[in-house]
C-alpha cells in the first residue's frame, strides 16, 4: 500500500508543471475572491495577458481592450495590433490639443522650439517618445563592454549577459501594477491585499528605482566606454528634498504611476508625502548643489557629485514655548530606498600619525603613516535627467570604521572599548555642521572634509587610470569644482597622493592640480571665510601642512617678484595668517592660489569680491576671475511643484519646452492684456494659497486673515539677511492698527506674515530673532482688535518640501538683506519664477531679478552697496527712525514679554553693522506701496505675470551651461537609444 501510494505521488507530480510555474494557491482574504484557476492556467502567467486572464478578470474588462473578445465581447490588448500611444514626455502629459491662432510671439517662440527639436532625427524622437512611456524596446548593444579587449570566453559570457537582459523594463500602466505589488511582496514583504500607505510608499520607489537604475547603469557603461572629460562636483551640502515625484517626472512615468496607483486604490499625491527630505543640506548652498546635479544631468554632461551621506542631518527644528531646539533628523529611520550601497568601494582615509622622510634613487620622498585610519564606503543616489536618457550619479560617502568590533576587549568585560572604534569613525559622517565653538567642534569639521575629499580623489583617480597609464592626460578629463571653501584641503590632498603614491615630482603634481581645480566662492563677508589652526591642521594632516606650507612660500615668491617687498600686501595675501603669535590656515586663500577659475555667484558679487576680499588676487590674476549667476531648476521649482500654474503657461506658450527652455517664459509678456489669461493666472494663484492657508492651520495652527495678502520670508535665520527687520516692521504695523478707528481699519490690508528658517545651534543671535518672532505672533493673533487684520507664524523645520508649497502659494517674498552683503540668493529666483513679487534691496540676485522683470514690477528700498560702505566708513549720515524707535521701545518695555532676553539682541542694534535703522523708514514706504499695489488688483496680477515672463535667465541649465563652456571645457554624452 506504501509503494502504491509514492508511485501514484510521482505520476501526480510528473503530471504537475513545474515548481517555479505552479499557480500559487488562493489565499484567505477578506471581502475579495480570486477566480479559480483551470488546470490550462497553471503555467507561469505571460507578461501581456488577455482578458481571460486570471489576474485580469476582477477589473473591467474594457478598459484595456478595443476588438472583440472571447470574454467581454471586446478586443484585448494582448492580441491588438496598433499599439496604444501615449502623451510625450512633459511637465504636463493629460491635456486635449485645440486648434487655435497663435499670436506672432507664441509663434515665434514655437518655431525657435521646433528648430531646437528637428535637430534631432525623426527616428531618435520617436524612439525617445516610445521609450519614456512604454519600455519595453530593446537596450543598445553598446551597453555591453567593449568586445575588443575580451577573449573569446569573456565575449561569449557578455553576450549570454546581454541576451538575458536585453529590453527594458515595460512602463505601461498594467507594467507598472505588477511591479508594484511585486515589490509589496518580494521587497517590503507584506501582504499585497493588504498594505498601507507606507509600504505602498516603498514598493513604488523600488519600481521606479528599477527603472532608473537602467538608465543609471547604461548611462555609466556609455561613459566608460566613450571615456569623456568628467566634472565632479565637491559639497558638503546636497539639499536634495523628496525624491519621488521629482524621479517620475523626469522619468515622464508620472501619468502612468498615477494612472497604476488610483488602479491600485492609491493617490500619488499621499504616498508622495510618506517620504521623509532627505536631510543632506541646511540652506541655499545645499539646495543650488541639487539644482546643479539636476541641471547637469538634464544637460548630458559627464558629471557627477560627490558629499557626505550624514545619518542625522544638521538638526531638526522643533519650536517650545517660542524657542528653537534640536534634535536628530531621523531621516534614515525607515530606509532609503533611493540609494545604492556599495560595500565593495571603499577607500581608507588616514588621520593624526607621522611623516616619514626616505630616499628613492636619489630623490627625498614623503610617506604620511596616520595613525588612525578608517574607511569611506560609497552610497551612489542615481539623477535622472528630463527630456534625456541620462542619469548621473550623486556619491556619497559614509564613515565606517577599518575594524568594526574589538573582540578581545569584548572578551575581557571593555564592552564600551569594544565599539570604540566604530562610535569614532560613525561620529565623522554623523551631523551636518556639528558646534565648532569647541576645539573639538573644529576638529570634527575639518575631519569630514578631509574624510569626502579624499575618498572622492581616490575615487576619481581609480576611474582615471582604468584608462590610462599616466596622469599625462589627467587635467584633459578631469574637472573638479569646490562648491565654497568646504573642499578646499582636496587641493593639498590631490598633492599628496600625486607625489606621495603615484611617484610624481613637484612640478607636475603642482601643474595638475592648477589645471583640475577651480573654485565658486558664496561670500562678501570677510568673517565667512574658513580658517583653520595651523596647530590643528598640523595634528589632524600633517603631510598635508607640509604641502600647504610649500604652496603658500613658493606663492609668496610669486606675490614678490610682482608686487615687490610690499610687506603689508603679502601678509594679506598669504595662505597662513599670523597674528600676536595665532596662525591659521585661510582656506579661501589656498583655493584661489590652486584653481585655475575663481566664479562669483551674481554680478554685483562677482564685482565685490574683486574690489574687497579677493582684491590683492584679482590685480594679481585677473584672468581668472569670472561670473555664474547662480540659478534654480524649473522642473522642481515650477513644473512639478505648481502644476496649475504650470499648465496655464503651456496653454500661453503653445508649448511645454519652456521646461528645459526656461527663456521662451518671455512669451508670457505678450498674454499680459489677456483676460482670459489673467483670469486662469489668478485663479492658480488663488488655488495654491488655499494649499499654503491649509498648511499653516496644520501646523502652525493659525487661521490667515480673510483677504490677507501672503507676505513670506523663509530662510537661513542670520543677521545680515535682516528677519529682525521684518519683525520690527511687524510691530510698527501692529501698534498702527491697533491705534486705528474701527472705520479706519476698514481701509488696511490684511496681511498674513510668515517666517522660517534654521538659526545654527551656536548662534544666539539668531535664535534671539525666532524667539522674538514667535512672541509678537503670540500677541498679535490673540489680540482681536488687530487679528483679523494681521496675523504672524513662524514654519516651523523649514525644508525643501515646505518650499514646494509655500514658493507656489506666496504673493509677497521678501529678500532685505544689507547691500552687499547677500551673494546671491537662491530663493528670490524661485518666488519670482512662480509669479511671486519682491519686496528688496539691490543686493545680490536682486540686481539682475530688476534688470530682467523692471523695477517697477519690484518693491525697491533700503541704501545702495556704496552708500553702505560711506555709511560705515563714517563718510555719509546715518539716519535715525522714531518709528524705529517706537518698536523697539515695544520690545523693551515687555510689550511681548521676555524683555531681558531680547535685550542683548537689541544692544547690537546700537552700532547697527547691518543698517536696520538707517534703512528702516525707506522699508515701512515700500511696504505701504504694496499695501497700495495689492488694492489694485489689476495691477497686481500684471506684476505677478512680469515676474514669472522675466526669469528666463535664472534656470540652473543656463548656468551650468556657462560653467562647463567656460570653465570645465567639457561637452555632452548623451546615452544613445
Amino acid at each position: 500500500r506504501a509503494g502504491t501510494t509514492q508511485r501514484a505521488a510521482r505520476r501526480a507530480r510528473a503530471r504537475a508543471p513545474s515548481r517555479w510555474g505552479r499557480a500559487r494557491p488562493p489565499r484567505r482574504r477578506e471581502r475579495m475572491s480570486r477566480p479559480s484557476r483551470s488546470p490550462s492556467t497553471t503555467t507561469r502567467t505571460p507578461r501581456r495577458r488577455s482578458c481571460a486572464s486570471p489576474r485580469s478578470t476582477a477589473r473591467a474588462c474594457c478598459r484595456r481592450c478595443a476588438p472583440p473578445c472571447k470574454t467581454s465581447g471586446s478586443t484585448c490588448s494582448a492580441r491588438r495590433s496598433t499599439p496604444r500611444t501615449r502623451p510625450p514626455r512633459t511637465a504636463s502629459t493629460s491635456r486635449t490639443a485645440t486648434a487655435k491662432k497663435l499670436s506672432p510671439a507664441t509663434a515665434t517662440n514655437v518655431q525657435a522650439v521646433l528648430t531646437t527639436v528637428l535637430t534631432q532625427t525623426e527616428a531618435a524622437v520617436a524612439a525617445r517618445k516610445k521609450h519614456s512611456t512604454r519600455g519595453g524596446d530593446v537596450r543598445p548593444p553598446s551597453t555591453m563592454p567593449d568586445g575588443a579587449s575580451l577573449d573569446d570566453e569573456e565575449k561569449h559570457r557578455s553576450q549570454l549577459l546581454f541576451s538575458l537582459m536585453d529590453s527594458y523594463l515595460k512602463s505601461d500602466v498594467l507594467s507598472l501594477e505588477q511591479s508594484i505589488i511585486n515589490h509589496v511582496e518580494y521587497t517590503v514583504a507584506s501582504s499585497r491585499y493588504k498594505f498601507d500607505n507606507r509600504e505602498a510608499y516603498q514598493a513604488i520607489a523600488h519600481s521606479v528605482r528599477d527603472r532608473l537604475m537602467e538608465s543609471w547603469n547604461d548611462t555609466q557603461a556609455h561613459f566608460n566606454t566613450s571615456n569623456p572629460k568628467r566634472v565632479y562636483y565637491l559639497s558638503m551640502e546636497f539639499l536634495m528634498g523628496r525624491s519621488l515625484l521629482n524621479v517620475v517626472s523626469n522619468l515622464g512615468l508620472k501619468t502612468q504611476y498615477e494612472e497604476a496607483l488610483a488602479q491600485l486604490g492609491y493617490d500619488l499625491e499621499t504616498i508622495i508625502e510618506q517620504e521623509n527630505d532627505a536631510a543632506l543640506g541646511n540652506g541655499g548652498l545645499g539646495r543650488l548643489a541639487a539644482c546643479f546635479l539636476d541641471s547637469m544631468a538634464s544637460l548630458n554632461l559627464p558629471a557627477w557629485g560627490y558629499g557626505i551621506r550624514y545619518q542625522y542631518g544638521m538638526f531638526k527644528q522643533f519650536i517650545t514655548d517660542g524657542f528653537q531646539h534640536e534634535s536628530p533628523d531621523y531621516w534614515l529611520t525607515f530606509g532609503n530606498p533611493w540609494e545604492v550601497e556599495r560595500v565593495s568601494v571603499r577607500y581608507p582615509v588616514g588621520f593624526y600619525g607621522h611623516v616619514q622622510v626616505y630616499d628613492d634613487d636619489g630623490r627625498q620622498r614623503f610617506r604620511w603613516v596616520p595613525a588612525e585610519q578608517i574607511e569611506a564606503v560609497a552610497y551612489d543616489n542615481p539623477i535622472p535627467g528630463f527630456g534625456t536618457e541620462n542619469t548621473t550619479n550623486l556619491r556619497l560617502w559614509g564613515a565606517k570604521p577599518a575594524e568594526d568590533f574589538d573582540l578581545q576587549s569584548f572578551n575581557t568585560g571593555d564592552y564600551v572599548a569594544a565599539i570604540l572604534n566604530k562610535q569614532r569613525a560613525e561620529t565623522i559622517s554623523a551631523v551636518l555642521y556639528p558646534d565648532d565653538r569647541t576645539y573639538q567642534g573644529k576638529e570634527l569639521r575639518l575631519k569630514q572634509q578631509h574624510f569626502f575629499v579624499s575618498a572622492s580623489i581616490q575615487d576619481m583617480i581609480r576611474r582615471y587610470k582604468e584608462h590610462h597609464e599616466n596622469f599625462d592626460e589627467f587635467p584633459h578629463k578631469v574637472a573638479i569644482q569646490l562648491n565654497d571653501t568646504h573642499p578646499t584641503i582636496g587641493v593639498a590632498e590631490l598633492m599628496r597622493v600625486l607625489m606621495d603614491d603615484e611617484g610624481l615630482g613637484w612640478t607636475s603634481a603642482w601643474a595638475i592640480t592648477t589645471r583640475v581645480f577651480s573654485f565658486t566662492n558664496h561670500t562678501v563677508l570677510p568673517e565667512a571665510l574658513e580658517k583653520w589652526p595651523v596647530e590643528l591642521v598640523e595634528q589632524l594632516l600633517p603631510r598635508h601642512m607640509q604641502i600647504i606650507y610649500d604652496i603658500n612660500w613658493r606663492f609668496l615668491q610669486e606675490v614678490r617678484s610682482h608686487f615687490g617687498d610690499d610687506w603689508d600686501r603679502i601678509s594679506s595675501m598669504s595662505i597662513i595668517e599670523e597674528y600676536e603669535g595665532y596662525k591659521a590656515v585661510r582656506m579661501a586663500s589656498l583655493a584661489l592660489v590652486a584653481s585655475h577659475t575663481v566664479n562669483g555667484v551674481a554680478a554685483i558679487h562677482s564685482e565685490l569680491i574683486k574690489e574687497t576680499i579677493f582684491k590683492d588676487f584679482y590685480e594679481l590674476w585677473p584672468h581668472k576671475f569670472q561670473n555664474k549667476t547662480n540659478g534654480v531648476t524649473q522642473r522642481r521649482w515650477l513644473a512639478f511643484c505648481n502644476p496649475t500654474l504650470a499648465d496655464t503657461i503651456t496653454e500661453a506658450l503653445g508649448t511645454s519646452m519652456w521646461t528645459t527652455h526656461l527663456d521662451l517664459l518671455s512669451g508670457l509678456r505678450e498674454h499680459v492684456n489677456d483676460k482670459a489669461f489673467r483670469k486662469k493666472w489668478w485663479a492658480s494663484k488663488q488655488a495654491n494659497k488655499a494649499r499654503l492657508a491649509a498648511l499653516l492651520e496644520e501646523r502652525c495652527g493659525v487661521t490667515p486673515p480673510e483677504g490677507a495678502l501672503f507676505d513670506v520670508q523663509v530662510k537661513r535665520i542670520h543677521e545680515y539677511k535682516r528677519q529682525l527687520l521684518n519683525i520690527l516692521s511687524l510691530i510698527d504695523r501692529y501698534h498702527r492698527i491697533k491705534g486705528m478707528s474701527p472705520e479706519e481699519r476698514k481701509d488696511v490690508v490684511p496681511r498674513m506674515a510668515m517666517l522660517g528658517g534654521k538659526a545654527a545651534p551656536g548662534y544666539d543671535a539668531a535664535k534671539r530673532i525666532i524667539k522674538l518672532v514667535n512672541a509678537v505672533g503670540e500677541v498679535v493673533n490673540n489680540d482681536p482688535d488687530v487679528s483679523p487684520y494681521l496675523k504672524v507664524a513662524f514654519m516651523t523645520d523649514y525644508n525643501v518640501s515646505l518650499a514646494e508649497v509655500i514658493v507656489p502659494g506666496s504673493e509677497l517674498s521678501q529678500h532685505i538683506s544689507t547691500a552687499g552683503t547677500e551673494a546671491s540668493g537662491t530663493s528670490n529666483m524661485k518666488f519670482v519664477m512662480n509669479g511671486g513679487v519682491i519686496i528688496g534691496t539691490m543686493d545680490g540676485a536682486n540686481v539682475e531679478i530688476a534688470e530682467e522683470i523692471g523695477v517697477e514690477n519690484m518693491f525697491i528700498f533700503g541704501a545702495s552697496k556704496d552708500e553702505v560702505m560711506r555709511v560705515r566708513d563714517g563718510t555719509q549720515y546715518r539716519r535715525g527712525s522714531e518709528r524705529f524707535e517706537a518698536a523697539m521701545h515695544s520690545v523693551r518695555s515687555g510689550d511681548f514679554g521676555w524683555a531681558e532676553y531680547f535685550g542683548p539682541m537689541l544692544d547690537t542694534l546700537d552700532s547697527d553693522f547691518y543698517l536696520l535703522q538707517h534703512d528702516f523708514d525707506d522699508y515701512l514706504r515700500a511696504q505701504d506701496e504694496v499695501d497700495a499695489a495689492y488694492l489694485d488688483k489689476e495691477r497686481w496680477i500684471t506684476m505677478s505675470i512680469m515676474s514669472t515672463a522675466g526669469s528666463g535667465k535664472f534656470s540652473s541649465d543656463r548656468t551650468i551651461q556657462e560653467y562647463a563652456d567656460d570653465i570645465w571645457d567639457v561637452k555632452p554624452c548623451p546615452r544613445p537609444l
